[in-house]
């Protein structure tokens, strides 16, 4: 509902300011341009950037929702792929927005793909598409392109048949899109227990059962009554397809309007599920609908389903809702496979029921039961809805909702739905709680458990396993936690050495004292003889947020790299420009290096030949590499380990 709901606002905007942008210009060559049989070249992907804009990378996690520049090579028999197509130098930055780590470029981007070509008539054909965005105006603009080289000669068809199919590079995996299949379903099921929907199995089971007693014909009549359900609901997802795709993810949460307006969107339907109000389709169309279903044969049974979706959707509306949000930003066919996911889950039931009605023995009544889990839904409503707005007030620094005023009023809110579960609070359409159920009872210790969970965030506890949902630390005032963990830390320069450059606004976690200047860290190292400590990092850096929390934090780490090194923490996304006569031109882009990001990332690419964060290193006070991790799912153990190496290969 989030995602659809800012595209209305795109939309209107779009049609308020009809104007053409064409922020990126494209660019694309091969070297050498005339390769012979057997020789590799590579296609360069060169784009100038207008100036406020950026343009989205290729090299981070696709679900996350903006469009990533992609790149589809059509296959061919006189070429075949080395390898993937390579951003040159990106800048990687967690973004508050889409809570995760993303990869842009500013000015100019390159990508390059090296190929090898198989045949001297090779034909290299494809296409590129990408998405530029300006936190200016807050407009994204995705884009697309074709290239083509040829050889001397065409390939027959059918050996450029024998070249195979290319794979491209999918913005959903399988493994995702199972997973947001089953979570579908099971929303389906969920949507089963509400009072708009439970009520009517009982009345459709009635329909087929007075319509065709014949077991032959209820089955017919009863699984095409499920398929028209599905048929119905994936028709909704296929409708808002074309809208849902990658192109469009960016647009989707890149201002302050759309997050204060999906706030208040979640308010309202918590309060409809709190039984302030009702919010329904017009009566006149549910009732046109009902009266079409009475027709009898395939068509009123269509229509009957017809009205089955229209009645529940008072309380179907928010879950179907939830799921088109959460397919926006992927495969073009996520939203159909979602609402199908959805709707099977939803009509399975219903066919069965009515094939056996006798299985309405088995069923619960209809009670005061099921208006509790329409509250129920309402408060996880409430709680959500405040994230939106804290996603507007991170990007805008408006500070109205810190850390520790979003946790106390998550304390409320769940301590409020445990009492509701245990008959403590009655809303409208609550029956009188007598005895409260083991059912009630066990959710109502969960949510409590959850509760006392959050309250030592309040003084400053990490609750790493909610790390995605809550305002960062840095915007809590009062953080005990840490002032008591590293108030034993010793926070001074080692003899000798010269105070740290840049650490008036570059930080070291947890109390600890570093450089930020490779040449400081190695004269620092050569006068104290102790191995240098390098970690490539950024400020948007979300994996070197949880290695510092979650491993660094631990005192076996901790000691070691307070006292048997000398740190050195090299910020690739850092901002500051310096002084004109510290600029470089890179020998690896070509490119003016002109701030401490840009320098450190240089840095890293062509001394190391890497560009990901986090990426540590132990070097000699030299500058020669003693050791390096060997794979990124470090813990504590694995983390000592590495330690120990580098300080042992000094």
């Amino acid at each position: 509902m989030r995602k659809i709901l800012f595209l209305t606002a795109v939309l209107w905007g779009s049609f308020s300011q009809a104007q053409v942008l064409h922020p990126a210009t494209w660019q694309v060559s091969m070297s050498p341009s005339a390769p012979k049989a057997g020789e590799e070249v590579v296609i360069s992907f060169d784009v100038k950037i207008d100036e406020k804009w950026y343009l989205y990378s290729n090299d981070f996690d696709p679900d996350l929702g903006p469009m990533l520049a992609e790149f589809i090579f059509e296959p061919h028999a006189g070429y075949e792929l080395v390898g993937e197509t390579l951003p040159i130098n990106p800048k990687r930055k967690y973004d508050s927005l889409w809570e995760g780590e993303v990869s842009i470029f500013y000015e100019k981007a390159r990508f390059t793909q090296k190929l090898k070509i198989l045949d001297p008539g090779y034909v290299i054909r494809g296409s590129y598409e990408y998405q530029v965005c300006t936190d200016a105006t807050g407009k994204c603009i995705p884009g697309d392109g074709e290239f083509e080289f040829r050889g001397r000669k065409e390939v027959t068809k059918g050996e450029k048949e024998s070249a195979g199919l290319l794979q491209k590079r999918d913005s959903t995996d399988p493994y995702s899109l199972l997973s947001f299949m089953l979570v579908a379903f099971l929303a389906g099921l969920a949507a089963l227990l509400t009072p708009c929907v439970f009520p009517m199995i009982p009345m459709t089971v009635t329909y087929f059962t007075g319509k065709d007693n014949h077991k032959k014909g209820r089955l017919i009549n009863s699984f095409f009554y499920g398929f028209c359900i599905i048929l119905i609901y994936s028709l909704i997802g296929a409708v808002l397809s074309p809208f849902m795709g990658p192109e469009t993810a960016n647009d989707l949460a890149t201002g302050w309007l759309p997050n204060v307006l999906f706030f208040v969107v979640f308010v309202v339907f918590a309060l409809s599920f709190f039984g302030l109000f009702e919010i329904t389709l017009p009566h006149r169309w549910v009732n046109n609908v009902d009266q079409l279903g009475d027709k009898g044969g395939l068509i009123g049974i269509f229509f009957m389903a017809l009205t089955l979706v229209l009645v529940s959707f008072s309380c179907t509306g928010p879950i179907v809702g939830s799921i088109l949000v959460e397919s926006a930003g992927g495969l073009s066919l996520k939203p159909v496979l979602g609402m199908f996911a959805f709707s099977a889950a939803f009509a399975i039931p219903f066919s069965l029921f009515a094939l056996f009605p006798n299985w309405l023995k088995s069923l619960p009544k209809s009670g005061g039961w099921l208006n509790s889990v329409k509250v129920v839904l309402g408060f996880l409503e409430l709680a959500l809805a405040f994230k939106f707005l804290s996603i507007a007030d991170q990007a805008y620094h408006w500070g109205i909702l810190d850390r520790e005023i979003y946790l106390a009023i998550w304390i409320v809110i769940f301590t409020m739905l445990a009492f509701y579960l245990l008959g403590k609070i009655k809303l409208p359409g609550d029956t009188e709680l007598k005895t409260v159920s083991v059912s009630r009872l066990m959710l109502s210790m969960a949510t409590f458990t959850f509760v006392a969970y959050l309250i030592p965030g309040m003084f400053g506890a990490p609750l790493k396993a909610l790390a995605g949902y809550l305002p960062p630390v840095s915007t809590h005032d009062f953080d005990l936690v840490s002032e008591i963990r590293d108030s034993g830390l010793a926070l001074d320069t080692p003899k000798g050495c010269e105070d740290p450059l840049y650490d008036d606004f570059l930080h070291w976690p947890h109390g600890l004292r570093g450089y930020f200047d490779y040449d400081q860290a190695l004269a620092c190292a050569q006068k104290v003889n102790k191995p240098v400590f390098v970690d490539f990092t950024g400020h948007g850096c979300v994996n070197c947020r949880e290695m510092e929390a979650r491993v660094w934090s631990e005192p076996a780490v901790l000691n070691r790299l307070r006292d048997d090194f000398v740190l050195l923490a090299l910020y690739v996304d850092d901002k500051t420009e310096l002084p004109e006569n510290q600029w470089y031109k890179s020998e690896y882009d070509g490119k003016i290096k002109k701030t401490i990001g840009k320098q450190n990332a240089d840095f890293q690419i062509t001394r190391y030949g890497n560009n990901a964060q986090p990426y540590y290193l132990i070097l000699s006070p030299d500058g020669t590499i003693l050791t390096e991790p060997k794979a990124y799912d470090l813990n504590v153990d694995n983390f000592v380990e590495f330690l120990e190496q580098g300080k042992t290969a000094m």
